[in-house]
């Protein structure tokens, strides 16, 4: 699934079987190191070099790394993928400070674990894990350094480490990546996840997306040709929508019904990062801000009202105990609650 960043750090990259890595934008971190709001995104392992190709331009200025993020990386660019105990006997470092060159690395998009154990880890403060050498609970076993597996180095990385290597590279992509330009192959992938994800692609779908990703004139390049081989379908979906449209044969079927559905009332509030929230790009109204605390309240499809920074705000007048049905449900949490209402 693509999940776009909308911050100045990118998402992490995470395969079906919990590899974890980092997309390279992180030049406005001052003290590099994961954090509860790090947007994360999951991908198959196979597709990663796709989307990585298409950081190829981007322009990135990272900090050097510190000494103890430097020995650990030499450390898994020689041995390669080690455990962490491994780690902190070949360099000789507490393992608290091999704690933090961990984390250094994979704030910078350098390493690769064999679970999400050690990213956990690495969130939970160190006074509020279990000790090494005490007894584990069921509960306190997700968040030891020691559960991780192997850490390795990204893909790509391990030659800037290596001795007589000049420098080694920040937590953008190795000089050959980005030499290279994201290819037809990487665009069509793309291509392809955004019909997956929205039914209906235009270009105004692509304002809530990462800027990193091909600009629309790409991607209509592409569409063309999946159009010409029967693949999509070019029409007009949307209305109010300038410009091409394209969609997928199963979501035209889908529109046709939802248009002769039955208005029942059905409510559901969704987050402010999921992609139904178009409010302010395709949907007319107020932008809600793409965060997970904001959330965003629809009745039948149609945006009822929005929750940003713990304030309601309604979209449409509606009588007093409909207001408190809906703020009820948009301050309870539920990022897919689903209500039915008679109307």
């Amino acid at each position: 699934m693509l999940v776009a960043a909308r911050t100045q750090r990118e998402p992490a990259l995470a395969n079906a079987g919990g590899h974890a890595a980092h997309l390279p934008l992180v030049a406005a971190i001052r003290s590099p190191s994961p954090v509860r709001t790090t947007p994360i995104a999951l991908l198959q392992r196979r597709n990663m070099a796709l989307w990585t190709a298409l950081l190829a331009g981007v322009d990135s200025c990272p900090p050097p790394l510190s000494s103890r993020a430097q020995a650990v990386a030499e450390y898994l660019a020689e041995h390669g993928a080690s455990f962490f105990d491994e780690l902190s006997d070949g360099t000789r470092l507490l393992r608290t400070q091999v704690e933090e060159a961990l984390a250094e690395l994979v704030a910078f998009g350098l390493v690769n674990a064999d679970s999400f154990s050690g990213l956990r880890a690495l969130l939970v403060p160190a006074d509020k894990r279990p000790s090494a050498h005490g007894r584990r609970s069921h509960r306190g076993s997700l968040f030891r350094m020691e559960d991780a597996g192997r850490w390795a180095l990204r893909p790509g990385a391990a030659p800037a480490f290596r001795p007589g290597a000049r420098q080694a590279p920040g937590p953008g992509l190795s000089q050959a990546d980005r030499r290279d330009a994201p290819g037809n192959d990487a665009i069509e992938h793309i291509a392809r996840t955004l019909l997956k994800r929205y039914g209906v692609v235009f270009w105004r779908l692509l304002e809530r997306e990462a800027d990193w990703l091909p600009p629309w004139r790409d991607l209509l390049r592409v569409y063309h040709r999946l159009e010409a081989r029967g693949e999509v379908r070019g029409g007009r979906f949307v209305e109010g929508v300038s410009g091409e449209q394209f969609a997928l044969p199963e979501a035209v079927g889908l529109l046709r019904k939802v248009r002769r559905a039955e208005l029942v009332g059905a409510m559901i509030c969704v987050t402010g990062v999921d992609p139904l929230n178009l409010v302010g790009s395709v949907i007319p109204g107020q932008k809600v801000p793409a965060l997970s605390g904001s959330r965003v309240l629809f009745r039948d499809g149609v945006p009822l009202a929005s929750l940003v920074s713990r304030e309601v705000t309604f979209f449409e007048s509606m009588p007093a105990a409909e207001e408190w049905s809906a703020k009820n449900i948009l301050l309870r949490g539920h990022a897919r609650a689903v209500v039915a209402t008679s109307v």
